[in-house]
């Protein structure tokens, strides 16, 4: 296996960073130059930036039961895009003050589902969209008791109307397979579960 490049201290030269929008989220404009492959600077480049808060994703686990705890909720990005934009999701949150992304997870859970978590198990960290974001997803799989969960939740001065879902593991998967699950924090979450799950549930049992 081949190295990956290994950056310097200036190996990126920011040149210029224009602000475009600022609302709950920014728009930047930055201009810049970085190595390249073969060792030179390359030419200045233009790239827009959405800047935004970091999120948490967590999957809610009843390892019990083998189940699993899903939200239902309307998308205005797949508006258009999607035949259904009421999708199925894992419980998030941005992280907007200074709380850790465990406990992010954690008051998310009872926003959104009516769920106590027990042990946090984090997945990976990653970036859904790099070419123009540079958002972060720190992701959890959460213990859960299942047997109650149900109900819609969200909080009403945010506009939230969440739907409670409780479905065998392999309902979810199924799910993956035949794309009613389509976002990429939850297909990542149930296929790391699928390849993890005795090991999660020999933990947590």
């Amino acid at each position: 296996m081949s190295e990956t490049f290994k950056p310097g201290p200036d190996d990126v030269q920011i040149l210029r960073r224009e602000q475009c929008f600022s609302g709950f989220y920014r728009l930047e404009r930055l201009h810049l130059r970085h190595r390249q492959f073969n060792g030179a600077m390359g030419a200045e480049l233009s790239r827009e930036l959405f800047v935004r808060h970091d999120a948490v994703c967590v999957l809610p686990y009843d390892p019990c039961l083998d189940r699993v705890v899903l939200i239902e909720q309307f998308r205005v990005g797949a508006l258009g895009k999607a035949s259904n934009p009421w999708l199925i999701e894992l419980v998030a949150g941005l992280i907007d003050t200074d709380e850790q992304p465990e406990e992010v997870a954690r008051r998310e859970a009872i926003e959104e589902a009516g769920l106590e978590l027990g042990e946090l198990w984090p997945v990976t960290r990653y970036f859904p969209s790099p070419g123009g974001s540079d958002e972060q997803v720190h992701l959890f799989v959460g213990r859960c008791d299942s047997q109650n969960a149900e109900g819609v939740f969200g909080l009403a001065e945010e506009g939230e109307d969440i739907r409670v879902h409780v479905w065998t593991l392999q309902q979810a998967l199924q799910a993956v397979r035949d794309g009613r699950i389509d976002n990429a924090a939850s297909i990542i979450a149930l296929q790391w579960l699928a390849l993890n799950r005795d090991d999660v549930r020999g933990a947590w049992r």
